[in-house]
């Protein structure tokens, strides 16, 4: 089944084209990855889908509904959630506070059983603090849960960030760069939380840089350059193709 649906996507900066006419699908339960060289228009794509940019042409299609132009908050609703390539992390506050951030979509949110504390809002609090740490600990963040969010290490923090965007119970994760930085021992950490969440049947975009991780975790594999596909395929297609080792290497090589 398609999850996502992408038609003939475009978006300008002034005479600039960094998506042109893009188009790919996503299935329900793949990992489907994003690559192309540095200005391929990868994280601009993962903007178009995630409600930060307007299309300047196009269409966004989210279980078979049209979501193009709708705010990232409507469409966190609808299921879809993601990271940033740039940690977006509310340093003052605990790990466990950022992830609880994410799970204010399934809280009460009503204003006076809020203020009164109502015993209904309490009990779904606390299930909501139970569900984030266990979340953390998925990502093997739970060691950190007390822990303030800038005494982190740069590894933990990019783990914290998914379990945050996994608290608003997404069926669609996108991930932007989630191993820029890491050291080889960081890079494997993220990858097996990409598998175990894979795993649990929900759907994830990954945009990377790091072959080894996208060769080793992919279902399917988008090649972006100059805002078009280049190709698309499986893993060892991919590998293979001339057209992706002209665009990394250059022609030449």
């Amino acid at each position: 089944m398609t999850l996502l649906r992408v038609e003939t996507l475009s978006k300008q900066f002034g005479g600039i084209a960094a998506v042109d006419g893009l188009s790919f699908a996503v299935e329900a339960g793949t990992i489907h990855s994003i690559i192309g060289p540095n200005g391929a228009g990868k994280t601009t794509v993962l903007n178009l889908v995630t409600g930060v940019y307007a299309p300047s042409r196009g269409a966004v299609y989210l279980d078979g509904a049209m979501v193009s132009g709708k705010p990232p908050y409507e469409l966190a609703a609808c299921g879809l959630s993601r990271t940033f390539q740039n940690l977006q992390i509310y340093t003052s506050m605990t790990a466990l506070e950022n992830v609880m951030v994410g799970r204010h979509l399934r809280l009460d949110r009503r204003l006076l059983p809020s203020l009164l504390r109502f015993p209904g809002v309490v009990r779904r609090d606390e299930a909501a603090r139970d569900r984030c740490i266990e979340l953390m600990e998925f990502v093997g963040c739970g060691r950190y849960v007390d822990a303030d969010a800038a005494s982190l290490p740069y590894g933990a923090l990019k783990r914290l960030e998914i379990a945050r965007a996994l608290a608003t119970e997404p069926k669609l994760l996108l991930l932007d760069e989630p191993a820029a930085g890491l050291n080889a021992t960081e890079s494997r950490e993220v990858d097996a939380v990409i598998k175990k969440i894979a795993a649990q049947g929900i759907t994830v975009i990954l945009v990377e840089h790091d072959m080894k991780m996208v060769m080793g975790i992919s279902d399917r594999i988008l090649v972006l350059n100059h805002g078009r596909k280049l190709t698309e395929g499986a893993p060892d297609e991919i590998a293979a193709h001339p057209d992706v080792i002209a665009a990394y290497l250059g022609a030449a090589a």
